[in-house]
């Protein structure tokens, strides 16, 4: 039996839970209206865990070339837009639910050798303050543990299509 002391630091089942864990620390600590973590497959990107859960299906595909996140990780795009509609790169959305996003922080996942996996990334309908940005350091040490997870079990992610409850 684990000590109560520990409980809330024992480490997580599996590479699930500890995706949705994640996305709901950050949402409880940065904030914003979802938090997606998000698979690029051929030229798609894919929803494979939100939080909130209801706010975005799993398995919501969107064209990856229409998105904030591949401006983010092509670097024509900054990791955090506080308003989208005052940041070049993301001023002209490309696609319906772009026009919904009124603020974004975004950060790449990657495997061991720096191949894109995909992006974890929180958005909101509402503008947000410029201290917003102040939280792009928890963003990104999120996701390198996400990233460090996704080189362990890597192959397993990769070997199987995205599927909504992977």
């Amino acid at each position: 039996m684990v000590p109560s002391a520990v409980d809330d630091v024992v480490p997580f089942e599996d590479w699930p839970s500890a995706a949705r864990s994640a996305l709901a620390f950050l949402h409880r600590t940065v904030g914003l209206d979802v938090w997606m973590l998000t698979r690029v497959q051929g030229d798609q990107q894919i929803v494979l865990h939100a939080h909130p859960f209801e706010a975005v299906p799993v398995g919501t595909a969107m064209p990856w070339d229409q998105s904030f996140c591949r401006k983010m990780v092509s670097g024509t795009g900054p990791r955090v837009s506080t308003v989208t509609a005052a940041t070049p790169a993301y001023a002209q959305p490309l696609n319906a639910r772009a026009e919904r996003v009124a603020a974004y922080v975004g950060v790449p996942l990657v495997d061991r050798d720096g191949t894109v996996f995909g992006t974890l990334c929180g958005v909101s309908a509402r503008a947000q303050p410029r201290s917003l940005a102040r939280n792009l350091p928890v963003v990104e040490m999120t996701a390198r543990m996400l990233s460090t997870l996704i080189a362990l079990v890597g192959p397993q992610l990769r070997a199987t299509p995205a599927q909504p409850g992977e």
